[in-house]
């Protein structure tokens, strides 16, 4: 059984710490698919993926996380949307060339995270810090020290598996209002950065939590699937254009005779003519079958 696009969560039974453990191949191809992305900035997407992934797994709560990366650099964004079912999409924007390379803050510049909470139901939270770590994983860990201040390390690895981008991560946390001995903690955290790209992304959980800690007594729960899905629609178009000022909606028929909207996450195009607009300011549905997903 292969562990690919599945979230694990994990106990250790002598040790007041949990962790979590996901590896994704086909979601991770979705997100990327249709884009030129240079190597460098589609591993970050990769690693920002399964780093949403993981931080999505915390949640106590239906709702959504976004992790994005904005700055002055030639890769002027990248952000990773999911949600507590495991579905997440991604985008990035460059505004300049990649050099072969590049580290996490030669692609960003001066820049920073944003990390955003939304509940199904209560109050957003939103969280910035600055790039100062070396990497992504060092970046959420400043994160979680300022936000949660819970100790927490997190293992990022990408690669390739049958030739296609795949990417895995590990998350370790001491589990809130439990006295661990950060000893304990940071032995745990040491047989972790052990674990190869190759291990994360190739083996089943058990085998990997054996090869990591076979001298620990460790409980794997059942998985959690994680697929990649868009939450676009000819509807939250609809809504959208509804929105703008009728002088507007008219200048855009006038100079096209149709309305084309394009989503960025998966490729869908959305059109929407005069006799549509009309429909939709009446009140009513709008159907066509010129809308077409590349």
């Amino acid at each position: 059984m292969s562990n690919h696009d599945q979230l694990h969560r994990y106990l250790f039974s002598h040790h007041a710490v949990r962790g979590e453990l996901v590896s994704l191949k086909e979601t991770f191809q979705q997100v990327v698919a249709g884009h030129d992305y240079p190597a460098e900035v589609r591993n970050l997407l990769g690693e920002m993926l399964v780093a949403t992934s993981l931080l999505t797994a915390t949640l106590k709560f239906d709702g959504d996380i976004t992790v994005q990366l904005q700055g002055d650099g030639p890769l002027k964004l990248a952000v990773i949307n999911g949600n507590n079912k495991q579905e997440l999409r991604g985008v990035a924007r460059l505004q300049g060339d990649i050099t072969e390379g590049s580290s996490l803050k030669e692609m960003i510049g001066n820049g920073y995270m944003v990390i955003t909470i939304s509940p199904t139901v209560g109050e957003r939270y939103q969280g910035v810090v600055g790039l100062e770590g070396e990497n992504l994983a060092e970046c959420l860990e400043n994160y979680f020290m300022q936000s949660e201040q819970l100790p927490t390390r997190i293992f990022i690895r990408t690669g390739e598996v049958e030739g296609q981008p795949a990417a895995g991560a590990m998350l370790l946390q001491v589990l809130p209002a439990q006295d661990t001995d950060p000893e304990e903690f940071s032995h745990l955290a040491q047989l972790t950065t052990t674990i190869k790209a190759e291990e994360l992304l190739t083996l089943p959980a058990n085998e990997v939590l054996y090869r990591l800690y076979h001298q620990e007594e460790v409980t794997l729960y059942e998985p959690q699937d994680v697929c990649f899905r868009c939450t676009c629609s000819r509807e939250r178009c609809a809504a959208a254009l509804l929105t703008l000022p009728d002088e507007d909606i008219h200048e855009m028929l006038e100079a096209d005779g149709k309305i084309e909207m394009h989503c960025d996450y998966c490729g869908a195009d959305y059109e929407f003519d005069g006799m549509d607009m009309a429909t939709l300011k009446a009140g009513g549905d709008v159907h066509s079958g010129d809308d077409h997903v590349h």
